[in-house]
């Protein structure tokens, strides 16, 4: 089984979502994306330390062939958050999925088109279960 690495802290989160939305891409290409979705310009350097960083976590891998390295997300989206929901999950609301689905829906009122999807999700899952 291969060993899960180390959960991404928030800025680690916000690189990942850029090369899972742009694939494998070089360290400018990452700074550029970020520029202006955050509440501060984070810095050319402080992005390539992070990735080298994320690189030794085994958060993302480096490809190194090239002069220009060039990094990708060592795990899927959907993994990462499946990942990072089941520690949320256990930590704070003792392993109970209804806990976090009451908190979620809470927090923010769900369009109609998401709570259809909900509920597709819910009559699937309750198919599986039989």
């Amino acid at each position: 089984m291969t060993p899960v690495p180390p959960q991404p802290t928030r800025a680690e989160l916000a690189i990942l979502r850029v090369l899972w939305q742009l694939g494998p891409s070089t360290v400018r290409q990452v700074h550029d994306s970020l520029r202006g979705t955050q509440e501060k310009d984070t810095g050319y350097t402080t992005v390539l330390k992070l990735l080298q960083n994320m690189t030794e976590k085994g958060l993302v891998q480096r490809d190194e062939s090239e002069r220009t390295h060039v990094y990708e997300a060592a795990l899927s989206q959907k993994r990462t958050q499946r990942d990072l929901l089941r520690d949320l999950m256990d930590r704070a609301f003792g392993g109970s999925a209804s806990s976090v689905v009451a908190q979620a829906l809470s927090m923010k009122r769900a369009s109609a088109q998401e709570l259809a999807e909900i509920r597709k999700l819910l009559d699937e899952h309750e198919r599986r279960g039989k």
